[in-house]
């Protein structure tokens, strides 16, 4: 065992620069980090980011005004998504050596009939919209609807998800969160096979003021198959899940879970793991870069909950022991600067740091996120399923 204790990071999103199959998915020419960085020009601030080589992943197409560090404190490097889609469960699921192969339903059209009736029976309330939407426009446009009749907002996007929004006060939590699991146990096999079920709960009076809440709930497919997170609890370590990190493996493979409210009390929680005694594996999301900022193109906005994260980066830096790993990644693009409001397929960066380390490298290209979880489980001397590859030999 190299490290103790291994943490992972995912800035939900954060893309960095289109990949080579971006153009299967009409996401050419999209550029999460690069086109935050322009937009904020020398006002972007990342310090910690920085130091890691954050700027070094792009020598050959540098971030506007992001310095390549002579000698960055960290590893890094880049890796290319080889699961059919982009969703942040299969992101997640990939880095844990489970890669989506067999693609999952979308409904650009809206959902099937039959589905939609079966959701209007069980829930005793007409269900309205039933096609691709903003979440932040839909209750904007339905949200007064709903508060008058008590309909269900049902709506998609260009992922595998089926979304109910509800007024906390029309449709309480726990009549929304039942729905949702009767959606789910509906939704997980042919012809549907709905990779999530989200509950987007929101409050307000009308549409100037509605607003979405932190009780947000995604119900996700169950994995297919053991992921390298199973691996490590089977071997008697323990995995701590920060965020909706529970929910995207749907409970597996963890040893306890935390739900969070905002990326700074996910940021909270992950240090809070740091200063725990334990063994083992921390995996942690922080989705408000992905829900908050990337859906609704807002670029300024991204970029300062970058610039807020970075600081509390510094914070987990300081605190780190000289057995301690971190690597910092993302789960797929959402591209403020881009067309439309769904994710975006690019690489996402990848870096590693660790108080004992002599010196940062380049990890090059990762042919697949799997690479990481490979590396989590090469540390701690557990055998995988084969897919990806360490680059533990590479942290000096």
């Amino acid at each position: 065992m190299k490290y103790n204790r291994v943490f992972a990071i995912v800035m939900d999103s954060v893309g960095i620069g289109e990949s080579p199959d971006s153009v299967d998915f009409d996401d050419a020419g999209a550029d999460t980090l690069g086109h935050v960085a322009k937009f904020y020009g020398k006002n972007f601030k990342i310090p910690n980011l920085v130091k890691l080589g954050i700027g070094n992943i792009r020598k050959d197409n540098p971030l506007s005004d992001v310095e390549i560090m002579d000698s960055p404190i960290g590893s890094f490097g880049k890796m290319q998504e080889t699961s059919v889609g982009k969703d942040s469960m299969d992101g997640h699921w990939e880095m844990m050596g489970l890669p989506v192969k067999e693609p999952l339903g979308f409904f650009p059209n809206g959902f099937p009939k039959e589905l939609i009736e079966k959701l209007e029976k069980f829930s005793g309330r007409k269900a309205i919209v039933n096609k691709p939407y903003s979440g932040t426009d839909v209750i904007r446009d339905y949200g007064e609807h709903q508060l008058e009749t008590g309909d269900l907002i049902v709506y998609t996007s260009g992922d595998s998800v089926l979304q109910i929004a509800a007024n906390e006060e029309k449709i309480p939590l726990k009549e929304l969160y039942k729905i949702c699991e009767y959606a789910r146990s509906i939704t997980r096999d042919q012809p549907y096979r709905i990779g999530r079920i989200i509950a987007r709960p929101y409050v307000g009076t009308n549409k100037e003021n509605f607003e979405r809440t932190s009780n947000r709930h995604d119900y996700a497919l169950e994995p297919t198959a053991e992921t390298d997170m199973n691996r490590i609890q089977k071997s008697g370590l323990e995995v701590l899940g920060v965020g909706k990190i529970n929910d995207i493996f749907s409970g597996n493979g963890i040893t306890s879970g935390v739900h969070t409210t905002s990326n700074h009390d996910g940021m909270e929680k992950t240090i809070e793991n740091l200063n725990k005694d334990f063994k083992g594996f921390s995996f942690t999301n922080l989705v408000d870069f992905d829900a908050m900022y990337g859906h609704r193109r807002n670029p300024e906005g991204f970029g300062k909950a970058l610039m807020e994260f970075d600081i509390q980066l510094g914070e987990f830096l300081d605190q780190m022991k000289p057995d301690d790993l971190l690597m910092i990644t993302a789960d797929h693009g959402n591209d403020p600067g881009y067309k439309g409001t769904d994710h975006t397929r690019e690489y996402v960066p990848l870096l590693a740091y660790s108080p004992s380390m002599k010196k940062g490298d380049s990890l090059g290209i990762r042919s697949t996120f799997a690479d990481l979880g490979a590396t989590i489980i090469d540390n701690f001397g557990i055998e995988g399923n084969g897919v990806g590859t360490s680059f533990l030999d590479q942290l000096n």
